[in-house]
C-alpha cells in the first residue's frame, strides 16, 4: 500500500509555520546527516508504510489544532500517541518539539527517545535527546546518550569531540558538566580533541590549573593546532601569554589566527609598531587586499596612530579602491591627511566621497574648516547648511560646526546669533546650550555664560564639562571661589583624571592662594597632555614663586606649538613682555 498517510503527515507538517522547537540543535556537517539531506524519495522510502485511517487523520488534527491553541502538552500528548502507533520519525520530532515549546520536558524526552529508538542512525535524533537531558540537568543519563553519539559516527570523532562544550553550554552546573565531558572523552585520550574538550570543561568550571594542563596536553598531540594555543593564552598571565604567542608564531610562521590574536594583544598593549608589523606580515601572508580588508585597515590606522601618514595614506586609498565595509573611514582619514598636508581640493574630494553613517557629519565640518581656509566663509557655511541631518541633534552638530568656524574668523557676534536662532526650535538641546556659553563667555556676556550653564546642569547633572566650564569661568574672573572649586571638583568626579579639569583645578586653586596646591595638580595636568592654557597657568604659578626662569621655559615651549593661543598670549603680555 502506497504510505498515503505518511506524505500527508509531512505536507501538513511541512506548511505549519505556527511552532518552533525550543530545544536548540547544534549544526553538524552536511556528510553526517544522510536523512536530513537526501532526496524526498529517499525520505519517504525510509518511512513506514501506514494506511490513513479516520481515527488517524482525526487524532492529527486535534494534536495541530491544540499546538495552534498553545495547549502544548496536550497537543505533544497526542503527537507522542501518534508517534507511538505509527513509528514515524516525524511525529516524534514533532511531538518533542511542542513538548519542548511547552516546557513539558517530560514529554519532550520521551519523544526524543521514541525518535531515537525508531532512527537510532540520526544524528539530529542524537543532539535532540541530549539536548532535553541537558535541559533537565540528567547527568548519569547524558553519559550513555553521549557516548552514543561518539560511537555514532567514528570517523568524525575529533568533531563531535569538540562539539561536546557546545552541547552542554546550558548546562548550569559546570563542575557536573565538566565530571561529565572527563567520563565520555576517557575512551578517546590519544585525540588532541578530546584535551581540548577537557580544557574548556575545567576553565568553565574555574579550574584554570587543570585548564592550561589539558591544552598543553592537547598541543604535545597536535603542537601545530591554533586553536589551543589560543585557548591556552586566553588562560594565561599577560607576560605569560605574549610569550606563548611569541613562540607558536617562530615555530609556525604561517599561522594566522594566533598571528591576528598577537597583533590584536600588541595593540591592546599600545604596543602600536610591534602591532602593525605584526599586522603587516598578514598582509604579505595574504597577498589578497580585498580578503584582508580588515588587516589592511588595521595596518592604516596603525600607521595614522603612529603618526606615519605617508604609510596610511597608501594603505587606506587601497581599501577605498577594493569597496572595503571601511571605505567611508578610509575616504575620511584621506581627506584629514590631505587637509594636513595642505592638499585643499584634494581633501574636499575625499571628504565628498563620505557617504551618510557614522563619519558623515565630521566629515562635512572637516571640509567647512578646508573651505575656511582657503578663504571661503560664506561657501563653508552654505556647505553645511546643505548638508544632511536625520534627527535635531545632527542639526545641532552642524550648527556647532558653524560656530566654530564663526568664532575662529572671529566673528562672534553672528556665531552668538547662529545658535541663538538655534536654541529657538530646541530650547533645551545639550551642545547648542554648552556652545552658546562658550560663545557667551569669549563675548563677555558672564550673565548669559552663568545662565546658560546652570540650565545645562540642571537638565543634566551629571555634565562633567559643564561643571567645569562655569567652575572656570568663576575662578578665571576671580569671583564666587568657593562655588568654583566645589563645581570643578563635582566635574572631576564625573570626569577623573580629566587633564583640562585639572587644570580648572589648579587654577582656582591658585586663585584661592593656594599656590603649592595648585603648582602640584598642575603639573600632572601638564604631564597628561601638552595644552597651551595649562602651560600658560603651570607658569604664571610658577612665576609667581619666584621660579621665573622655569616658567618662561614653559611657556616658550608652549608659544612655539601653539603661536595664536589667546590665553598664553594674554599670559606672556601681562607677566613676561
Amino acid at each position: 500500500m502506497k504510505p498515503i498517510f505518511t506524505l500527508l503527515i509531512l505536507s501538513a507538517i511541512l506548511a505549519s509555520g505556527g511552532l518552533r522547537a525550543e530545544v536548540p540543535v547544534p549544526a553538524a556537517p552536511a556528510a553526517e546527516i544522510d536523512a536530513d539531506l537526501a532526496p524526498e524519495e529517499a525520505v519517504v522510502a525510509g518511512l513506514p508504510n501506514v494506511e490513513l485511517t479516520p481515527r488517524l487523520l482525526y487524532q492529527f488534527l486535534l494534536a495541530e489544532i491544540a499546538g495552534q491553541r498553545g495547549q502544548f502538552a496536550n497537543s505533544a500528548e497526542l503527537y507522542l500517541d501518534l508517534a507511538k502507533r505509527t513509528r514515524d520519525p516525524r511525529l516524534a520530532r514533532r511531538a518533542t518539539e511542542i513538548a519542548a515549546h511547552g516546557r513539558r520536558m517530560e514529554i519532550a524526552q520521551q519523544g526524543a527517545q521514541l525518535w531515537l529508538d525508531i532512527e537510532p542512525a540520526s544524528l539530529q535524533a542524537h543532539l535532540t535527546y541530549i539536548n532535553v537531558l541537558v535541559a533537565q540537568g540528567r547527568h548519569e543519563e547524558l553519559k550513555a546518550a553521549t557516548a552514543a553519539l561518539l560511537a555514532l559516527a567514528p570517523q568524525q570523532i575529533g568533531p563531535n569531540l569538540l562539539r561536546l562544550n557546545r552541547l552542554f553550554a546550558r548546562g548550569e552546573d559546570r563542575k557536573a558538566v565538566r565530571d561529565l565531558i572527563e567520563a565520555v572523552t576517557a575512551p578517546y585520550q590519544q585525540l588532541p580533541e578530546a584535551h581540548y574538550a577537557r580544557a574548556v570543561a575545567a576553565f568553565d568550571a574555574r579550574d584554570l590549573a587543570a585548564a592550561r594542563d589539558a591544552t598543553r596536553q592537547a598541543l604535545k598531540l597536535k603542537p601545530n593546532w591554533e586553536a589551543a594555543v589560543l585557548l591556552l593564552a586566553q588562560m594565561s598571565e599577560k607576560s605569560e601569554a605574549f610569550a606563548v604567542l611569541e613562540e607558536f608564531i617562530a615555530a609556525n610562521p604561517q599561522a594566522r589566527d594566533v598571528r591576528l590574536a598577537y597583533a590584536r594583544a600588541l595593540v591592546g598593549e599600545k604596543r602600536y609598531a610591534e602591532g602593525r608589523r605584526q599586522f603587516g606580515t598578514l598582509l604579505e601572508q595574504s597577498g589578497d587586499p580585498v580578503k584582508s580588508g580588515d588587516v589592511l585597515f588595521a595596518v592604516a590606522v596603525l600607521s595614522l596612530q603612529l603618526n606615519d601618514k605617508a604609510d596610511a595614506e597608501i594603505h587606506l586609498r587601497k581599501l577605498a579602491e577594493i569597496g572595503h565595509a571601511e571605505a567611508d573611514k578610509a575616504h575620511f582619514y584621506l581627506g584629514q591627511i590631505a587637509a594636513d598636508s595642505n592638499r585643499p581640493d584634494e581633501a574636499l574630494q575625499w571628504f565628498g566621497k563620505v557617504g551618510r553613517g557614522e563619519q558623515y557629519l565630521a566629515a562635512r565640518v572637516q571640509a567647512a574648516n578646508v573651505l575656511v581656509k582657503q578663504g571661503k566663509l560664506d561657501e563653508a557655511r552654505q556647505h553645511l547648511a546643505a548638508s544632511e541631518a536625520a534627527n535635531p541633534r545632527e542639526r545641532a552638530q552642524l550648527l556647532i560646526g558653524e560656530v566654530q568656524i564663526l568664532r575662529e574668523a572671529g566673528r562672534l557676534t553672528d556665531a552668538y546669533t547662529v545658535i541663538e536662532a538655534g536654541l529657538k526650535g530646541q530650547p533645551d538641546q545639550p551642545d547648542l546650550l554648552y556652545e552658546i556659553a562658550m560663545v557667551a563667555e569669549k563675548m563677555g556676556l558672564y550673565d548669559e555664560v552663568e545662565r546658560r550653564l546652570r540650565r545645562l546642569i540642571e537638565l543634566n547633572p551629571d555634565h562633567a564639562h559643564a561643571h567645569n566650564a562655569l567652575g572656570y569661568s568663576f575662578a578665571d574672573r576671580n569671583v564666587h571661589l568657593p562655588e568654583a572649586l566645589a563645581l570643578i571638583e563635582r566635574a572631576l568626579q564625573l570626569a577623573p583624571n580629566d587633564p583640562l579639569i585639572l587644570d580648572s583645578k589648579g587654577w582656582v586653586l591658585f586663585r584661592m592662594g593656594n599656590k603649592q596646591a595648585a603648582l602640584e595638580v598642575l603639573n600632572v595636568a601638564a604631564s597628561m597632555r601638552s595644552d597651551p592654557e595649562i602651560a600658560a597657568h603651570l607658569g604664571e604659578v610658577l612665576w609667581t614663586l619666584g621660579r621665573q626662569d622655569e616658567a618662561r621655559q614653559i611657556w616658550e615651549k608652549a608659544r612655539v606649538a601653539h603661536p595664536d593661543n589667546e590665553v598664553l598670549t594674554e599670559t606672556l603680555k601681562r607677566l613676561a613682555p
